[in-house]
C-alpha cells in the first residue's frame, strides 16, 4: 500500500513540474487572443530559441570560467528572457500588425509561416541534431524503502515550483496593479473603445507579445535544464500541448491557463505511469474534448456575448 501511494505521489510531482511549464507557455497564448482575438501559433517557436539561448549563455559562461551556479542561471534566465522579448515583438511587427483588420484567417497563415521560417532558421543556424544542456543542478531528496519503491524531488523541480509561482505572481500584479496591466485589460475588453479614450492599442499589443515571450523564454530554460536536450523541433510539441492547455483552461483566461497546464501535465503523468507512455497524447487531448463538448468556453472561460 505504502508502494503504491509513493509511486502516485511521485507521477503527481512529475505532472506538476511538466504541467506548470506547460502554464507558463499557455500564458502567451492566452493573453495573444484576449486581447486581438488571434493565437500566435509562432509561440512555440519562441520557447523554442529561449532553450537555445540558454544552452549558449551557460556553454559561453563555462568557457569564460564563471563557476557561480546562481550568476550563470540568474544570467541565462534574463539574457533568454530578453532575446525571446524580442522575437516576440518582431513576431507582432512583422506578422501580425500589417494584417490587423484582415480576416483571422491571413493572420493565421502567417502565423504558421513564421513558425516555420523560425524552426527552419535555427535549424541552419544551429544544426538539427539533439544538443545536450548542461547539468547544473542535481541531487534531490529520496522517500521511501530502497528495497521497493523510493519517491525521488530533485532540487530542480523545487527551482521550476518556485519559479514558476514567482513569474506568476509578478505576472498577477502587473496585470491588477499596473498602469500597463490596466491597459491590457482595457484592449481586451473593448480594443475600438481603447483608441478613443487615449490608450495606444498598438503599444499595448506589441507589449502583450513581449511578455508572453518572455514567459516563454522562463519555461525553456526550466524544461531545458530539467530535460537536458534541446533540438529545433521540441517547440513545436511544446507550443501544441500549451496551446491545448490553453483552450481546456479557456482561451483568454489567464489562471484558466494555468488551470489548464497543470491539469495537462498531470493528466500526461498518470496516463504514462498507469498505461502506456504511447497513449498520454490521447488522453490528453480526449480530455481537451470531452471538456470543449459541455464546456465549449473551457474550464475557466466564459462564453461569448454577440453584441448586437
Amino acid at each position: 500500500m505504502l508502494e503504491q501511494l509513493l509511486y502516485f505521489v511521485q507521477q503527481l510531482l512529475n505532472g506538476l513540474t511538466i504541467g506548470s511549464t506547460y502554464a507558463l507557455i499557455a500564458i502567451g497564448y492566452t493573453m495573444v487572443y484576449g486581447i486581438i482575438g488571434m493565437i500566435n501559433f509562432a509561440h512555440g517557436e519562441i520557447y523554442m530559441i529561449g532553450t537555445y539561448v540558454t544552452f549558449i549563455v551557460i556553454a559561453g559562461l563555462a568557457y569564460m570560467g564563471l563557476e557561480s551556479l546562481p550568476l550563470v542561471f540568474t544570467a541565462a534566465l534574463l539574457v533568454s528572457m530578453a532575446v525571446a522579448a524580442s522575437y516576440g515583438f518582431a513576431i507582432e511587427r512583422v506578422a501580425y500588425r500589417p494584417l490587423r483588420g484582415q480576416t483571422r484567417l491571413l493572420a493565421l497563415i502567417s502565423a504558421i509561416g513564421m513558425s516555420i521560417f523560425l524552426q527552419n532558421f535555427v535549424r541552419l543556424s544551429q544544426g538539427s541534431r539533439d544538443i545536450a544542456m548542461p547539468s547544473l543542478i542535481t541531487g534531490g531528496w529520496t522517500f521511501g524503502d530502497p528495497s521497493s519503491f523510493e519517491a525521488s524531488l530533485s532540487y530542480m523541480q523545487v527551482i521550476i515550483w518556485v519559479v514558476t509561482l514567482v513569474t506568476m505572481a509578478a505576472l498577477t500584479l502587473f496585470i491588477t496593479r499596473s498602469k500597463w496591466g490596466r491597459a491590457c485589460r482595457a484592449c481586451s475588453q473593448d480594443l475600438g473603445m481603447t483608441n478613443l479614450l487615449g490608450i495606444n492599442a498598438n503599444n499595448v499589443i506589441a507589449l502583450t507579445f513581449v511578455v508572453g515571450a518572455a514567459l516563454a523564454a522562463v519555461a525553456g530554460l526550466l524544461l531545458g535544464l530539467y530535460y537536458g536536450v534541446v533540438n529545433p523541433y521540441v517547440g513545436f510539441i511544446a507550443g501544441l500541448k500549451a496551446f491545448t492547455a490553453a483552450v481546456l483552461g479557456g482561451i483568454g483566461s489567464i489562471p484558466g491557463a494555468m488551470l489548464g497546464g497543470l491539469l495537462l501535465g498531470v493528466t500526461e503523468a498518470m496516463t504514462s505511469a498507469y498505461f502506456s507512455s504511447e497513449y498520454k497524447d490521447v488522453v490528453a487531448f480526449s480530455l481537451l474534448v470531452l471538456v470543449l463538448l459541455f464546456r465549449p468556453w473551457g474550464l475557466l472561460g466564459k462564453p461569448e456575448v454577440e453584441k448586437i
